[in-house]
Parts: C-alpha cells; structure tokens; sequence
C-alpha cells in the first residue's frame, strides 16, 4: 500500500501542474515592438554577422557559454537498465534541475534512439555547436567509454560521463581523507573493487593516479575476482585482472585495507567486514540499498570508516558534489575538454573543503553542534554553500594550467563573488529546514486535522521524517480521511470532544482556570473552551503532551491567536509578540516583519521585533543584514512615522551595537547594494547584501509580503511567530498543503531550539 502511493505521489509530480520538471524562459524584454525586432528580425541579423566573422562570438551573443546537454540512450538508466530513451527522460530531466539549482548552468535532455556507437558519437557531434558542454549519462558500458574516448578527441567543448567519473571524483576526495584519518598510505593499501561497470573502472583509474598501486588493487564482478587467466575479459577488465591467489570477494577481503562497493546490496557479510585490517575503509556505494548495511556496519566494527551513497548516513557519496560544480569551472574558462588534471583539481578541493571549519549553516541544516573532520565527515555535505567558491575555482586553475582554457580568469576574487550570487545557495533554505527538522523530530499538533489539506500535511510530515504528527479532531472524520489519502500510518489521533479526552479535558480546564481565574475565567468556562481545539490543543503544548502546534488554516488568524495569547502567553522579558515571513526570492531568503499581529508598533516595540527577527534569522543559519525601512533616509523627513523608525535604529545602535541593521531608510535603497553605497557609505548597511525587512507597521508588511507571494509566485515560509513561551505557529487562512508542510518543519526546529536552551540553562546550573 505505502509503495503504490509513493509511486503515485511521484507520477503526480511529475505529471502536475505541469509535466515535466524544466521549462524555458527568456532573459531579454519582449514587451514591446521595439524589443521584438531587436529579438528577432531584422535585430537579430547583427549577432549573427558577428559570429560569422569570428565563431568564437557564439559565446558573447548566445547562451552556449552557460549551455550544457544531458545525453543518453537509456540502456543503463539507474538501477533499472535498459529501459529506453523515452524511458530515461525523466532522470535526464532531473539531472538539468540539479545542473541548474547547484551551479546555475542551463540544461537541456537530449534522448536518442540508438545503440549504435557511430550514430550515436556522430548525432552527438552534430548537435554539439549548440552547446558549451556535453553531460553524458546512463549510458551501458563498455560502449560508454568508447562513446566518451570519441566524443572527448572529437569535440572541442567539455564531455563528461558523469555515471564514470562523478562518483570516481567524489570517492577519490573521501578516500584520501579516510586514509589520512586511518594513518595509510594510498600506494600501500589493498583495495577490493566490488563491481566492474563504468563506475569502478573510473574510480579505479583516478585511485591509480593517486597512487594506488594496480598489484594492490583486486576488482570483483559477478563471476568472482578478475584474474588474469579468465577467458573473454573485456578490454576495462584485463587492465584490471590480477594473478594474485584471490577466487571469491570473501577470499579479496581477508587482511584487505579499502573495499569498494559499485555493486549490488549485501554483497558484503559481517564476516567479511571482520576479516579486514584495522581501521578498514569501506564504502558501500550501492544504491538505494549498500552492499552492507551502515547500522550492521557499525555494529560489527568500531574501527570501520564508512560511506554510503544514502544521505540518511554519514559521509555520502553524492555526484551532486561534483558535476555541477566541474562543469561550471569548465565553462568559465570555456575549456576544450575536461581532462585528468581537472578531475583531480576537484578531487583535491572537496577532500580540502572537508577539513576546513564547517559553517554555522550547515552545521544546523545537519543538526549537528559542529560538524569537524573525522570518521564521521571524510567529505563535505551536499548543502555546504562553499562548494560553488571552491570547487569551480579549483577546476578553472586547472584547466588554465593545462592549457585547454580559452578564457583564463585574472581576478579570481570577483570570480568567487560572482559564483556565490549566481549560485542560489540561499535559495536552499527549505532543504536546509527539512533536514535539520529530520534529524530530531518532534510531536506536533495538527489542530485540524479533520480538513482534509491539513491531514495531507500531516501525512506528509510523517512520511518525510520531518515530525511525529498528533491529528487533533473529530476522530471519525480524521478516520475516513486518513482512508481517502491512504494514510494507514499508526499515528496518534486526539479528539477533544470524545469520551476518551474527557480527564484531560478537565485536567486542563482546572489549570487554565487557576491561570486565569483573575482574568475573567470561571471553571464552567474553562470547561466550555477546552472543547476548542485551539484552547485544547495549546494546553497540550504547555503541559508537555506535545512538542508544538500549528493551526488556523480554516479560521481566522485573530480567533485562532487568541486561544494561544491566554494559554500560552509571551516568554519572559518579551513584551509583544511578532511574526516574521521569509519570502523565498532569487536573490535568496528576505526576512520579513512583522508581518501579522502588531498594528502600529512604539519605536522600542519595533527594536524588540527587529531583535527577535535577527536571532530567528540565527537560528536558521544566517547572518541578519537588516534595513529598517520607511519612506524617509537617514532623517530626510522629521515626520512621525519617520522619526519613530529612526528612534528604533538608535536603541539598537546602543543596546545592540553587535547586530547590522540601520535606517531609517527607503526599500530600494535597502536593496539595491551598490545604490546604498553610493549615497550612505557611513550606513552599517553599506556594502552588505540585506536580508532582512523591519517594517514600520503592519499594514506595510503585510502588503507587502503578499504582493511578493502573488505578483512574483514566491514561495514563503511563515508566518513564524516570536516571543511566546512554547512552540505555537498560526497559519494564514486558506494556507496551501506546502506551505503547511513548510511551518511543521519551523514548529520542529522552534521545538528543537526550546529544547537546546533547556539544557543549556541545566548545563549551567550545575
């Protein structure tokens, strides 16, 4: 049941809105007659002429330069095989996302049918003008390294098979570093290959040039160990054949230093693993199941040093680490070709970056205190924003250095600059939320859950690991729900209105009411209001049932806050609550506030709001750059409204002189970083990219937002709530099922964040 709705929930991905997972749009204006006729004819005549005189124009007047094709025949499509060409557009499809969500290269799959090696070198070849670079992808071996050897000697642009030499590179920088923790040396070790497609062959290869010695190397395939007097070894695998006295993997392992997973799951017993030296390095690459498990693993041996290619385990091998960001390295320089010495300039970056201190970002998008280098991080994670600064910079000196680069970099400091704003790291937030709220998480209260979009997010929610739902609601509605969505998971249902809620529900009417009996309330009335489930459900938050709640989706924001208010109430020292949104935009994540609750804020309730934004924004992992914002600049009006924004700034500048944040000052000029400059160089702001809004009230903000959410579809996470006392998140009426999904993830890692300062405090105490 679970595997038919997985399969449906990726057909509907893939199929809604729209099918497909790219499209094309255009980066000139075509608004106007004007703009048509310089687009196309008769304006487009003059880049054309200019290329005609010079082909290397191309690059100036078109789109190759940032222009790679993903090609395949689809004879080895993932773990299915030869399922097609038709077949394999969807993973080619997925592979130009990747190319342009990691290293904002624009991709284009190209399908062809044909598994004829000249047709296909030949087509490949005709098309390749149009293009900067050529991914070459799921294509079966051996005819895979003839198609790569041809087109590489017979193009003058990058090719790259990265099934090869994706996981080669990100394997070679793991390995270097497993073997420095475990104090080996590379050209001394013995290493087991389990497999012999493209994949190992390649890894083999660049293993060797690191100095793995071939008499040390044993490569294993279906048939036992590749030896030098079996019969019929193709050419890949006699390059590979050995005459040592090894018949079975079993036999290859004992005493061996590295096994090498590119093979098939549990190929690799706990005897196995027992039979290797100390420190043994094993990478069970396998996927999605390794050839043995990590748990096993781990549990077989405390000295083993361990990648998989899962991301629910330390040290993955992941090609996302390399091929976007090789591949941009290449065209920066429009390089001919990717070659031995660029592959090995990014091995040796990615195995760098994992020994320099990991930033604060990736460390809470992981859960983790502080991800160091070590058994456990051997290679840097796929999140890590200084992958697009390190690795293309590192591929680019290569290429320049091995002479094929036709465009060398001069400044490489205005390169780095210019790869992290074309990068869209930022734009990562949401993957970022998710994982850190997988890694430890919480009960939340759905306090709808008889709405049938607020289930699917709950279901959601459970499904992705993201938190442990508790589905507040009419029990019998929330029952035939679960059926229609086939949401058979065992998860905790409480209805506040039935006969089995009848203790709590008077546990927590005596205690709201001994809170709030000099407040207005009467133990009947108590009664009466644990029967709303906001009520109900936020008791449950202060007494510890739950770890957090969301509602609102079906009721007004000001009726759902209210219940929250009285039980909940704002922590200590905080005199009004706040909320924030973060609009996920492409020039990144903007934090907004506040954006729901207070009216017409004091100068020092607005320097409260800004002060809990920016450890919001902290807590997410980034640095708050925060302009408050008015009509007015740094006093060019003594209105009010101007003069309380200005009041606000310099409370800050004297009890936070440690935040970034000025004004007062007008949105562009906020905005627009080289604008800023120019006019105020003396603002705390210049020179800084803002990402975060303080606005003067909230009829500014809330416009605002929305007008971003509608006008530009950006996407948004909020609205997060500020200063209460446990983990309440009131959504907007009518919220989508993502944008549910999304604040669950908030709720977990708020909850997370309550819950690290507890033990903190008890930590201190002691």
């Amino acid at each position: 049941m679970a595997k038919d709705k997985k399969r449906r929930e990726a057909l509907i991905y893939h199929a809604k809105p729209t099918p497909g997972k790219i499209k094309i749009v255009p980066t000139k204006p075509y608004a106007t007659q004007r703009d048509l006729a310089l687009a196309y004819s008769p304006g487009v005549a003059e880049p054309c002429l200019e290329i005609a005189k010079n082909v290397e124009n191309v690059y100036k007047y078109t789109a190759k330069g940032n222009f790679v094709a993903v090609i395949s025949n689809g004879t080895a499509v993932l773990g299915l095989g030869d399922i097609g060409p038709e077949a394999s557009k969807p993973v080619m499809e997925g592979k130009c996302l990747l190319f342009k969500i990691f290293a904002d290269i624009d991709a284009i799959d190209i399908e062809l049918d044909t598994k004829d090696i000249d047709k296909f070198v030949e087509t490949v070849k005709t098309i390749a003008p149009t293009f900067g670079g050529i991914n070459l992808e799921d294509i079966k071996a051996p005819e895979a390294f003839e198609i790569e050897r041809r087109l590489k000697e017979e193009l003058d642009i990058p090719v790259m098979h990265d099934d090869q030499h994706g996981t080669a590179i990100i394997s070679s920088a793991a390995l270097i570093n497993a073997l420095e923790i475990a104090k080996k040396k590379i050209h001394e070790v013995r290493i087991v290959i389990s497999g012999a497609g493209a994949a190992a062959i390649s890894c083999t290869r660049l293993y060797k040039a690191f100095g793995a010695e071939a008499s040390n190397i044993i490569m294993v395939d279906s048939k036992g160990v590749i030896r030098k007097d079996r019969e019929n070894l193709s050419p890949e695998k006699q390059e590979f054949a050995t005459d040592r006295n090894f018949q079975t993997l079993e036999d290859a392992l004992k005493d061996a230093d590295v096994f090498i997973g590119l093979s098939i799951a549990d190929t690799m017993t706990p005897a196995m693993l027992k039979s290797m030296a100390d420190n043994p390095v094993v990478f069970a690459m396998a996927n999605p199941d390794p050839e043995i498990k990590y748990s096993l693993a781990m549990r077989t041996r405390k000295d083993v040093i361990m990648a998989t290619g899962r991301s629910d385990h330390p040290n993955q091998v992941n090609n996302v680490l390399g091929f976007p960001f090789i591949f941009r390295g290449a065209l920066d320089v429009r390089a001919t070709k990717i070659n031995e010495a660029m592959k090995m300039a990014a091995v040796k970056a990615l195995a760098d970056l994992a020994k320099q201190p990991v930033p604060e970002q990736v460390n809470i998008a992981y859960g983790e205190t502080r991800l160091t280098f070590g058994r456990e991080y051997i290679i840097p994670k796929p999140f890590d924003p200084r992958l697009i600064a390190e690795i293309p910079p590192a591929v680019a000196k290569a290429a320049m250095e091995s002479g094929v680069a036709r465009l060398p970099i001069t400044d490489w400091d205005k390169y780095k600059e210019e790869l992290f704003q074309r990068s869209g790291e930022d734009n990562k937030v949401m993957r970022l939320l998710m994982s850190r709220a997988k890694n430890n998480p919480k009960k939340i209260v759905f306090a709808e859950a008889d709405q049938l979009d607020v289930l699917k997010a709950a279901q959601i929610a459970h499904e992705e690991g993201i938190a442990i739902p508790i589905l507040l609601g009419n029990k019998d509605i929330i029952e035939e729900l679960k059926k229609e969505l086939e949401f058979d998971a065992d998860v905790l249902i409480v209805d506040q209105y039935g006969p089995n809620s009848y203790e709590k529900r008077m546990e927590y009417a005596q205690k709201y009411w001994e809170a709030r009996r000099r407040n207005g309330a009467t133990l009947y009335s108590a009664k009466s209001r644990m029967r709303e489930r906001n009520y109900f459900g936020s008791m449950m938050i202060l007494e510890g049932d739950a770890d957090g709640m969301i509602s609102g989706y079906s009721r007004s924001y000001s009726s759902s806050i209210k219940p929250v208010f009285e039980v909940i109430g704002r922590a200590a020292n905080v005199s009004k609550a706040a909320t924030v949104h973060i609009m996920i935009t492409n020039r990144g994540p903007i934090f907004l506030a506040d954006t729901s609750i207070n009216i017409d804020p004091t100068a020092e309730e607005l320097a409260e709001i800004t002060r809990m934004t920016a450890n919001l924004a902290t807590a997410f992992g980034f640095d708050p750059v925060m302009a408050m914002l008015s009509y007015s600049n740094f006093g060019s009006s003594n209105h009010p409204h101007a003069r309380k924004v200005k009041e606000a700034v310099r409370i800050l500048h004297e009890t936070d002189p440690h935040l970034v944040v000025d004004g007062e000052i007008q949105t562009d000029f906020a905005l627009n970083k080289e604008l800023h400059q120019s006019q105020f160089p003396f603002s705390k702001l210049a020179g800084k990219k803002v990402n975060t809004l303080i606005f003067p009230n909230l009829e500014a903000a809330n416009i605002t937002y929305k007008l971003l959410k509608e006008l530009h579809a950006a996407d948004t996470i909020g609205p997060i709530m500020l200063g209460l006392k446990r983990p309440v998140h009131i959504l907007q009426l009518g919220a989508s099922v993502e944008e549910m999904v999304n604040m669950t993830a908030v709720a977990v890692i708020d909850a997370q964040e309550r819950e690290k300062r507890r033990k903190a405090k008890k930590g201190t105490k002691k």
